[in-house]
């Protein structure tokens, strides 16, 4: 293979001669922010590698000659350069947005200082809990700087999804990541087209930016579509848009940053990255051409990357930009408790299990959490199945009855249903109605109230319920902790927001470097693509 390049030039050593052996080239591929040359010595019938030095077109005595000049790579030229510009980031990286405020506001400060972008986790929260929220990102970062909101799908509350639609629209938010939708609400499309305008030079502009994380076609093809025109017509006759939006609306996708969501913690439709993500960056072609937009629709990824090889996969696959999610609730900043982190810190890549989800208990969805360490997967499981195979808790069999409140809910159903029932009657008094009037969907929010408790336990820290906590969490945490294992990131203590993604991005960087160099025929190591975790700025 070596006989067949083509020197292009020649290259003059400085005051270092080029490397040829594995170990010297390892060493070498750290130093992503250079040039390097690669290039050939005709005496050994060998490849190399070298720095610094002079690219000539014509021969000197000690010239080597030149196949190939690959530039400096930063962690900043991963991704799409067009998604740093939209958005105002220097990384092409999210931390992705942990329900029940896991990813705090705190972390959305932390990553807009570092130059890149954090979602805070509004999912599963209270209205009152997410508009305090809002505030206090307002007032520490303003509505120009890198940060957003999370708005989840809630089919079980629609006016809370309502609401939580108007509060961002009214506060300026100026990012909103829309995940867990099955198909376009109301609230989300208004959230893209509420302040669509044209600028000076005639183009369409947009007051806030929607973010759609996806793991099916046909979702991301609603995403990737101009807004129905039924769901538009809607927004019209209610005075929430404008006929000038509307009219914009027409020309523009619902969401120009679409999250490939493959196999994560939480929602996840257990998806693999490298199946998914080649699919739908078909389908962004064929709709950009369908629908002629002036603008490209950005494609990032998510689920899985917990380590810089995991990232490097994405990026080459063409990712704009990559999230994560279950490695950031290990962090410092995260909003779970500490009892929580040290078990996330042991995890392995096998030690998830999927179970009942929350807040689509009754449409059978679920979710993917830890295994090790807790029974929340094994007992939440049994839990829906009890729903899934009565009519109403009256029809549960004595024994069965006995075995879920003294093992599972530690309460019996009637106490239970009295503490659920003052809950919602201050959150939304119809489900109450709607509970009495269906036996089995009191039942339901019976149940749900344990999923509910499971994650609050988790997040406080409850030791009399650790058995019973609910964290989130795909195989990305067990592969980040084999990673990290051995180095400062093996301490749950020093495991910050900003270093994580740091060194995941560097590391990205460097096997992306090392891949480049491998292709042109170098002896690349398999240690040059074990990047280890270091203390970074």
């Amino acid at each position: 293979m070596n006989t067949q390049l083509t020197p292009v030039g020649h290259w003059r050593p400085g005051s270092q001669q080029p490397v040829f052996e594995p170990s010297e080239l390892a060493a070498l591929l750290t130093q992503i922010r250079q040039p390097v040359h690669v290039v050939r010595d005709l005496a050994r019938h060998r490849i190399g590698l070298a720095t610094g030095g002079a690219v000539n077109s014509a021969a000197a005595a000690g010239d080597f000659p030149l196949l190939a000049t690959l530039p400096a790579i930063y962690p900043e030229w991963l991704g799409d350069r067009s998604f740093c510009e939209a958005h105002g980031v220097r990384f092409p990286y999210i931390a992705g947005e942990m329900a029940n405020g896991i990813a705090t506001t705190r972390m959305c400060i932390a990553m807009a200082g570092a130059g890149m972008l954090g979602f805070f986790g509004a999912g599963g929260l209270g209205y009152p809990r997410v508009e305090e929220a809002v505030d206090e990102l307002v007032a520490k970062l303003g509505t120009a700087a890198p940060w957003g909101v999370n708005l989840i799908h809630s089919p079980n509350e629609a006016a809370l999804e309502d609401r939580v639609a108007d509060l961002l629209i009214r506060k300026n938010v100026p990012i909103i990541s829309a995940s867990a939708f099955m198909g376009l609400t109301p609230a989300v499309v208004r959230c893209a087209v509420a302040g669509l305008h044209l600028d000076a030079q005639g183009r369409i502009a947009r007051k806030r930016r929607v973010f759609a994380k996806i793991s099916r076609r046909e979702v991301a093809t609603r995403f990737m579509s101009p807004a129905p025109q039924d769901i538009l017509n809607a927004l019209l006759a209610k005075n929430l848009i404008t006929p000038t939006e509307a009219e914009l609306a027409a020309r523009v996708p619902v969401a120009e940053d679409i999250t490939v969501e493959a196999d994560s913690g939480g929602h996840t439709d257990n998806q693999l990255l490298v199946a998914l993500f080649p699919t739908i960056m078909a389908l962004r072609d064929e709709l950009v051409a369908q629908h002629g937009f002036e603008r490209p629709i950005r494609v990032g990824a998510a689920g899985g990357l917990g380590t810089p090889g995991s990232l490097a996969a994405a990026f080459s696959m063409g990712a704009a930009y990559v999230v994560t999610g279950s490695v950031n609730q290990a962090a410092v900043e995260a909003g779970l408790s500490d009892a929580g982190k040290a078990m996330l810190a042991q995890a392995d890549v096998a030690d998830v299990i999927m179970a009942p989800a929350a807040d689509m208990f009754e449409l059978g969805v679920n979710v993917q959490v830890l295994k090790r360490g807790t029974m929340f997967g094994v007992r939440s499981s049994k839990l829906y199945e009890a729903w899934h195979s009565h009519a109403s808790l009256e029809a549960i069999p004595a024994e069965l009855k006995t075995r879920l409140e003294r093992d599972v809910l530690h309460a019996t159903f009637d106490e239970i249903w009295a503490e659920t029932k003052g809950f919602w009657l201050k959150r939304d008094a119809t489900e109450v109605a709607r509970a009495e009037a269906d036996p089995k969907h009191r039942m339901a929010l019976v149940f749900r109230w344990y999923l509910g408790k499971a994650s609050k336990w988790a997040i406080d820290g409850e030791a009399s319920r650790r058995a019973d906590y609910q964290i989130w969490s795909g195989p990305a945490m067990g592969a980040f902790n084999r990673w990290a294992e051995g180095s400062f990131l093996a301490e749950p203590r020093n495991r910050t927001l900003v270093q994580i993604a740091l060194n995941l991005l560097e590391g990205a960087a460097v096997i992306t470097r090392a891949s480049q160099l491998r292709s042109f025929g170098l002896p690349v190591s398999a240690a040059a693509f074990q990047f280890k975790p270091r203390p970074l700025a």
